[in-house]
């Protein structure tokens, strides 16, 4: 039998107060890569020009140490946790929230959260709560991932249930009217995280996760990396362009993860982010 070990909560907070303030401030080098490459092929001078100041404003952000952006956006955490680790010292789900609250003061990052989303709509005034996931994986670490959601991209995500009969191109169909409705609005060029699978909440979960896949990562499945090249060009011949500004580029990268569904239903969920795609992760 493999030890246990044990990692206190408060660890988890501090982890995730520095992976907040980071991810806001900081571009990973893969989206930063993406962002070049888009600016050597855009033929539009109004899109080169604005992929050239999404790579000046990611360098000040870096440089300065202020956000990438003024929306900063909800916290979603991922903890992938060891089966042979004991967390102790408090509850998990507030040690989270406690790292959240931290790294959202001390990075001075704006406060977006309400509470209640029907009908007062007050601000939390601290970032909290964040959206948490959790999975009970195989080891004795626990992996943290934070990705910075903001407002404008996460108002155009679609679920929907298609008819297994519509298979890809049911998929291929919902994906491209789900970036028509979207339109400039989440500040492209984006990125589109696709789930395909499971059940409708299942599928959601899938398509953000999506979006932590680095952008030179292929996909091990060749028929899903074409699939995702596919729609890189189909949406890029949109030609909504950078910011909206009209050109070649309106998409970065395709992203899908799939899993096993009922035989009568093909849950399919987008979940678009802008340019700004804010993620960073950290192992205890």
């Amino acid at each position: 039998m493999p030890a246990e070990r044990r990692i206190d909560t408060s660890e988890i907070s501090d982890a995730i107060r520095r992976l907040v303030i980071n991810a806001n401030l900081r571009l990973p080098d893969d989206v930063v890569a993406a962002l070049r490459g888009a600016l050597a092929i855009e033929e539009s001078e109004r899109g080169r020009n604005t992929l050239q100041m999404m790579l000046e404003n990611a360098a000040i952000a870096g440089a300065d140490s202020i956000p990438l952006c003024q929306d900063t956006g909800v916290a979603v955490v991922w903890l992938a946790i060891g089966q042979d680790v004991i967390l102790g010292g408090g509850d998990l789900s507030q040690a989270v929230n406690d790292g959240v609250r931290a790294g959202y003061a001390e990075g001075y990052l704006r406060r977006s959260i309400a509470a209640d989303p029907l009908f007062e709509r007050r601000n939390t005034n601290d970032n909290t709560p964040a959206v948490l996931h959790t999975d009970i994986v195989p080891g004795d670490q626990v992996l943290i991932t934070v990705f910075i959601k903001g407002g404008g991209s996460e108002s155009v995500g679609a679920a929907r249930v298609i008819p297994p009969a519509e298979g890809v191109e049911g998929l291929k169909k919902f994906v491209l009217e789900t970036v028509q409705a979207a339109g400039p609005n989440p500040c492209p060029p984006i990125v589109v995280g696709i789930g395909a699978g499971g059940t409708l909440d299942k599928a959601t979960e899938m398509a953000k996760r999506s979006l932590l896949i680095p952008l030179d990562e292929p996909n091990p499945d060749a028929r899903l990396a074409a699939l995702e090249q596919e729609l890189v060009e189909t949406i890029n011949g949109l030609g909504f362009g950078p910011a909206g500004q009209g050109g070649r580029v309106t998409c970065l990268g395709v992203r899908i993860t799939t899993a096993p569904s009922h035989i009568a239903t093909l849950p399919v969920a987008v979940d678009i982010s802008c340019y700004c795609l804010r993620r960073a992760s950290a192992t205890l």
